[in-house]
Formats: C-alpha cells, structure tokens, sequence
C-alpha cells in the first residue's frame, strides 16, 4: 500500500504534491529493484521452503524455478506501477489506472497468445512464456503511467488552460514581466502611508478624485443606476402577475472539458528519464524520502501478514494434499485470484478518500457526521460487493466442467465452495475496513494485528499439516478453505470493532471540545 503518495496528492498544492510523487516513484524503483534480486536469488530456497518436501519432479521444479526468476525481472514495474495507480487515486483520478491497466491486460493476453505454445523453448514457451508475457505488461503499464503523467497538457483540471509558470516548483512565488520585477508593494505602501517619498503620489491620487470628469462619471452613473431600478421596479409591479408563469431561468454556459488531473502532471521537466534513474543530491529529495520512513515498518508488516496466510496454504496444500485436491485446489485459487481484485481496489479508493474527511480542519460535528456517513458508504459497498463475488462463487458448479473433466476434482472442487464462498463474501467489507483504517492514519494498530496474523494463521495451517501426516485428521481443500474463511471473519470483526471505537473516540473529543467552548462562554 503506498498510503503516504495516495493521500500526499492534492491538487491544491501541485509543486510539493509533484515533489512527493516523483520521490515516491524513486524510492519504488529502488524498492523494486532489491526485492527483484533478492527474490532471484533465493528463489530456489524459498520454493523448497514452498514446497516442503523432496518428491518434487525435478523437471516441474526447474520449471517452476524458471519461472519465478523471470517474474522478479518485473518486480520493480510492479511497484512503480503500484505506487502511480495510488497516486492518480490519491487525486481523485480512477479512470486513468483504469485505461492504462485495461491496455496492459491487452498486452498480457498477447503476449500469452504468442509465447505460451511454444512449448519446446524452455526459456520462452509454456510457463516461462507465460511468466514473460507478465513482465512484458508490467513495463508496459510502466510506459503508459510514464507517457500519460509526463505528456504535455494545455487544459489543467478546471477547463482553463494551464500556464508553464503554475507548474514550475521554483517559479511559484515570482511575477515576471517581460524580464522585469514589478513590486507592487512599494506603490500601495506609499499610496497609503505617511512617507515623504508617497508624498507626490498621494497628491496626484487626490487631485484625480477630484476633478470634474470622475465626478460627472460618478453622477452620470448613478443616475442611470437610479432610472434602471425604478423602470425595473415599475414593470416588475405591472406585469407580475402575467409574466411570473412564463419566466424561463437562464441557461448557463457548459462547464469547460476539463482534462484527468494526474495528466501531465509531472510535464515540464518535472520527471525526465536521466533524472528518474538519478539519485544524487541534485535529483533526489532525502527530505522528502525520509518523511516515507514513518510508513515503512507498517506498511511492511501489513503486507507481509496479509500474505502469510496464502503462503502458509501453498505451503500445505504442496505437503500435504493428494493429487486430486491438489488440482482441484489450483482450480479454486485460481478462481479466488480472478475474483479478489474486484473487491481489493475498496482499499486503495478508502485510502484516496477517507483522509478528505479525517484531516478536515474543523474537528466540529460537521466532521464526525461526514466520517461517519463515509466509513457506512464504503461498508455498503463492501456488503453489496462481497454479494456478488458469493453468487459467481454459487456458479463454479455450474461452469466447473471447463476447468476439468475429472469427476473426483469437480467434486473436491466443490466441496471447497462453503469456505470459499464465505471468505469472498466477508472479503468487501475487510477491504473496505482496511482502506479506512488507513485513511485514517491507525498504522501502528493494522501493524500489530497483522504481526499477529503472521504468526498464528501460518501456525494453525501447519497444525492441519502434521494432524493429517499423523494421520489424526483428514485434511483436504474444505478444510483449508474453511479455516481460511474464518481467519476473514476474525478479520471482519476486528476492523468494524476497530472503526466503531475509532467514531466513538471523534464524537467524544467533539463534546469535550463543545463543553470547553461552553465554559469558555
């Protein structure tokens, strides 16, 4: 989550939000870059960790291998993708992520299309192809979020066309005219003043209001003015009652196109390609990065817990499972994978949000009221999401002879739809909670809850693992899918309970502040 670049981005404020964003965009690169190698280079241990035991087929295994030290490659598009899409949402912008990441899916299934069948190249065919085809639309997107925020853009956000100064960082404070400082200042100081240098100038000013032709205007104007008002008055009084029935309000004047505000937004030099891959003390803001430090140990903590739980059922499901529910665990991730992200995005739009709401400067009722109506309306939207993602869950029946004709998978397959279908029906409201806790700047709690996550959802799915190698349980994918649906459920409670105290402790802080103005009075 890049919640520091998501709720930084204001348009109000373009030459600190533009610094902010292309520090961000550095710093995930950066990012990007180590997890990229550290990830290549200890693929091999983390996919025998992965896979927990030694009856792996060592073609499958170098297969996989291969696999994984290709996607690293994109790893640092990944994050610098991750961070723009926050960033453009963090100003209002969610069509833009939307078109850039539609044109990458394009150029995934392309590229899949192409590489994928080619299956006697073990360095670009089959899963290797697949895994290229990713990191092709990876950098793709990467091109296109490079190419909309740097294009030159003439129509700002209202519709006016944007001047070159408004967006020059080190130009925002000076007027220049034709070369030359005109101070404004000095004349209205000595217009108004007691100076001996204003002397000759307020003189000038008092012989001009005086004169005879400012004041044949003013009167001239004024008695326009009066004859105006008492001929509107006496029509108005005169055909009232006739013409009140046809008066037809005015049509106003369409509202200017305006442009998306995240295009061009760092144009004008503000992000140049030598500049980004810079990061010397000319190019590269360390005040600004280390104001990203506060967010790094939260952050990371929260989305390592959040994985933890799927590696831990990687993890198991490899171990432990028979060839049947392992396949009909594949089919069912698989499907998990496709339908998450419907409901993921409720996180990140919280994030852009809810902080509109939090960090308003009147801490008054007005305030508490709109937090309240903000965190309801996303959890509505959670609820009607989640509904939908539990009735395409209900059709995996119905649609489950495509993925497989073996009739034992089908039937494991669905035997893991009770857990499945709960965890997709609660997941909307726990991204929802998410995104609002975030919004809200409750780091330091989401960092604890999910260091405890990481430890204790890990630790039961490996209690499953040795009951069934004891043989003291039967575990198969119902099983794991019903222990993870109840990890969403902890969840789900944990984030509203949160939340509720969250509103209960802003309502209170608004009537102690009401009863100390009273006492005040």
């Amino acid at each position: 989550d890049n919640n520091e670049s998501s709720t930084a981005t204001t348009t109000s404020s373009r030459p600190k939000t533009a610094s902010t964003l292309v520090t961000a965009l550095k710093l995930a690169l950066l990012v990007g870059c180590v997890f990229g190698i550290v990830l290549g280079a200890s693929g091999e241990m983390l996919l025998r960790l992965l896979i927990g035991n030694d009856a792996l087929d060592p073609i499958v295994f170098s297969a996989a291998l291969r696999y994984v030290r290709i996607r690293s490659l994109g790893l640092p598009a990944m994050v610098v993708i991750g961070t723009a899409q926050s960033a453009c949402l963090g100003m209002q912008d969610v069509r833009s992520p939307l078109y850039v990441l539609l044109a990458a899916a394009v150029v995934n299934f392309f590229g899949d299309v192409l590489l994928v069948p080619r299956a006697g190249s073990a360095l670009f065919g089959g899963a290797a192809g697949a895994a290229w085809a990713t990191v092709a639309s990876q950098y793709a997107a990467l091109l296109f979020f490079a190419r909309w925020l740097t294009a030159n853009n003439s129509k700002g956000p209202n519709g006016k066309t944007r001047r070159k100064k408004d967006d020059d960082d080190s130009n925002t404070n000076d007027t220049h005219l034709n070369g030359s400082v005109v101070d404004v200042t000095q004349g209205i100081m000595e217009l108004t003043g007691n100076s001996k240098a204003g002397r000759s100038r307020r003189k000038e000013f008092g012989n001009f209001l005086a004169s005879s032709k400012l004041s044949k205007r003013i009167r001239r104007t004024s008695s326009r003015s009066s004859s105006d008002n008492l001929r509107s008055t006496t029509h108005d009084s005169s055909t009232d009652s006739t013409t009140q029935s046809s008066i037809r309000p005015e049509r106003q004047p369409s509202p200017p196109t305006s442009s998306p505000p995240t295009k061009g937004f760092l144009s004008n030099g503000k992000l140049t390609l030598r500049k980004y891959l810079s990061f010397s003390n000319r190019h590269f803001d360390r005040t600004k990065a280390r104001e990203f430090l506060p967010f790094v140990v939260p952050v990371t903590t929260t989305s390592v817990g959040r994985i933890s739980g799927y590696i831990a059922m990687s993890h198991v499901a490899s171990s432990t499972l028979g060839t049947h529910d392992m396949a009909a665990h594949q089919i069912v991730f698989s499907i998990f994978c496709c339908l998450t992200p419907f409901v993921d995005a409720l996180s990140q739009v919280a994030q852009s949000f809810v902080p509109a709401v939090f960090e308003t400067k009147e801490r008054g009722d007005e305030r508490a009221a709109a937090l309240r109506r903000t965190i309801g309306n996303f959890r509505k939207v959670g609820v009607g999401f989640g509904g939908v993602l539990l009735g395409l869950t209900a059709c995996i029946p119905l649609i489950g002879r495509y993925f497989t004709t073996d009739s034992i998978v089908l039937d494991r397959v669905n035997g893991a739809i009770p857990g499945l279908g709960l965890f997709l029906l609660l997941h909307g409201l726990v991204c929802a909670g998410e995104g609002t806790l975030l919004g809200q700047k409750d780091l330091k709690f989401l960092r604890n809850m999910y260091a405890i996550f990481f430890f204790t959802v890990p630790a039961y799915m490996l209690r499953l693992k040795h009951r069934a190698l004891t043989g003291a349980q039967t575990v198969g994918i119902g099983t794991m899918w019903s222990a993870f649906s109840v990890y969403n459920l902890i969840r789900t409670l944990v984030w509203n309970l949160r939340l509720a105290q969250l509103q209960r402790r802003t309502e209170r802080g608004v009537s102690v502040q009401e009863e100390e103005e009273q006492d005040g009075r």
